[in-house]
């Protein structure tokens, strides 16, 4: 498991860790055929190598279906980078249930060969509180565990990565 602050890969899911305990954020997605620039003017960004066996990756909330987006994996099954884009995780941290949209997610992904996580921008406070966390003390909650699970600060927002759901 990579431990930036932001993204993670585990156990063929990937986690985008939000500010916000419970309620909506705005994910756009934009596929690529080969690295792009980061885009500007956000807090943080991190980009992760991840692996697809399905051709899926699929971007879903917490405990619910996938939205209305398209598959990360835009070339089928494969290796592929993901670059995570994050603005407004520090306004509403860990509060029960935020009603507006305070949190926005910009995904990238392309093909690529395997490479070591990577922070490219890390500039809020969330991410700054997260990173400092021993990688054992980091909360992950695991699709299996969601139903019993009441902490946590990791969003499962592409909890159907790479399992074909």
């Amino acid at each position: 498991m990579s431990h930036n602050g932001l993204v993670s890969a585990v156990g063929g899911a990937i986690e985008v860790s939000t500010g916000i305990h419970t309620g909506n954020v705005r994910v756009s997605v934009e596929l690529h055929a080969v690295q792009p620039e980061p885009a500007a003017d956000w807090e943080e960004i991190a980009e992760i190598s991840w692996r697809s066996l399905s051709g899926k990756a699929l971007v879903a909330p917490l405990m619910d279906d996938p939205v209305d987006l398209p598959s990360l994996a835009s070339r089928g099954p494969g290796r592929y980078r993901l670059r995570v884009h994050a603005r407004g995780r520090d306004t509403a941290v860990d509060r029960t249930v935020v009603d507006e949209v305070v949190e926005s997610y910009l995904l990238q992904s392309w093909p690529a060969a395997h490479q070591e996580a990577l922070p490219v921008r890390a500039t809020d406070a969330y991410g700054a509180h997260l990173r400092a966390q021993d990688a054992d003390e980091t909360i992950v909650i695991d699709h299996e565990d969601l139903l019993n699970t009441q902490t946590g600060r990791e969003r499962d927002i592409l909890r159907r990565a790479d399992r074909g759901d």
